[in-house]
């Protein structure tokens, strides 16, 4: 395993990097998406022989990295290709492979995510969304909530319970649930985050599918699971390292060009300093996402949970630290809409929070890597 990029990756990154700077901050995300499809962008990660680009987690990682560290992060990134378009072609039917993943590398068709539910968050054991059968088919109830850009999805890659027929006890499924599906209805939550995707509250009421919707083997359970839940992880490190780097540059650029006192503000170590550690910091992070996305890539998916993790960890709190610096470098003029600081205040406190806490990560990296007790 090496840290130290390709001749392509840098040519990629190049590449991505000034296809960001042409759209900037106030990008408009249906244009900016279907121009990263059209380049072979949105389907880096996925097989070639399914309109992809043949490479991996790597790859996608780099994309999103690059698209926000020009202003103009594309969230759904993390969820189509990444989590639904990794889960359906490691797990899914040839049939559903043909008819999914070559028009989410076009752009043609986006899939959304939904796990998270009202009373169960980083605990996905207490899911409530419950599938049975009825003849062949699938009658999926219950509830989901944070579920991003429903609205602009073509189908949601939904995660549900069904019950072990040797044990009665209740195991993960995926399935996938038509936008139109009936029974399946949709509620905008009102957000003060400021993004150009969405939140949303579903409900699902009896919502009938064919047994072909179920994405893989019924009786995989977490496998196929944290197959999607992983690059979710490393690709929200590649989101926040993105951002902070973003927020960092702004702060360079203004601290080198504001004089007070006869000499630009950036000669001074008070303003320096910091901003040099938060470069540290997302450089640091960025190691352990590409370690992370290596693992995964490789094949290792318990070396790539632990490492996804502390990836999703690093870079969360190095963005947070990188905004609050970059604002504080600006003084008044970080909080105006002019440098377009002010909303990653909310946004970077996203990338500790979803869509796995600080927290459990802590706890994670307690008992699973270090071995002490669990405390719950």
């Amino acid at each position: 395993m090496t840290t130290v990029e390709t001749e392509e990756h840098k040519a990629l990154r190049a590449a991505v990097a000034a296809l960001g700077k042409r759209h900037g901050r106030d990008f408009v995300r249906e244009d900016l998406w279907s121009e990263a499809a059209k380049l072979g962008y949105l389907g880096v990660n996925l097989p070639e022989e399914h309109g992809g680009g043949g490479g991996g987690t790597a790859e996608l990682s780099i994309v999103l990295e690059e698209l926000g560290a020009a202003g103009c992060p594309l969230l759904m990134m993390i969820v189509s290709p990444a989590i639904c378009g990794t889960v359906i072609a490691r797990f899914g039917t040839e049939a559903q492979k043909r008819e999914w993943l070559p028009a989410l590398a076009e752009g043609k068709r986006t899939m959304a995510f939904g796990i998270t539910e009202p009373d169960a968050g980083s605990n996905s054991h207490r899911i409530t969304t419950t599938a049975r059968k009825d003849g062949t088919d699938w009658l999926l109830t219950g509830r989901k909530v944070f579920i991003s850009g429903v609205d602009i999805a073509d189908a949601t890659l939904i995660v549900g319970r069904t019950e072990d027929a040797r044990t009665g006890s209740l195991k993960p499924c995926l399935f996938i649930v038509p936008a139109d599906a009936e029974g399946f209805a949709r509620r905008q939550i009102d957000m003060e985050l400021n993004a150009a995707e969405k939140q949303f509250e579903l409900t699902l009421d009896d919502v009938r599918l064919p047994a072909d919707a179920l994405v893989g083997d019924e009786d995989a359970g977490l496998l196929q699971l944290f197959a999607g839940l992983n690059p979710e992880r490393i690709m929200t490190a590649a989101f926040a390292i993105g951002m902070g780097r973003y927020a960092l540059d702004r702060a360079v650029a203004y601290a080198c060009e504001r004089t007070v006192w006869k000499a630009p503000i950036g000669a001074h170590q008070a303003i320096a300093h910091p901003l040099a550690q938060s470069h540290i910091e997302l450089e640091l992070a960025r190691l352990m996402m590409q370690k992370a996305a290596c693992l995964y890539d490789a094949g290792d998916d318990a070396g790539a949970g632990e490492a996804a993790n502390m990836a999703k960890y690093a870079a969360g709190e190095a963005c947070v630290k990188a905004v609050d610096q970059a604002v504080h470098t600006l003084g008044g003029n970080g909080l105006t809409r002019e440098f377009g600081l002010a909303s990653l205040i909310t946004a970077a406190r996203v990338s500790r929070i979803a869509p796995v806490s600080r927290e459990m990560i802590l706890n994670y990296v307690s008992h699973q890597t270090l071995g002490l007790p669990k405390s719950y």
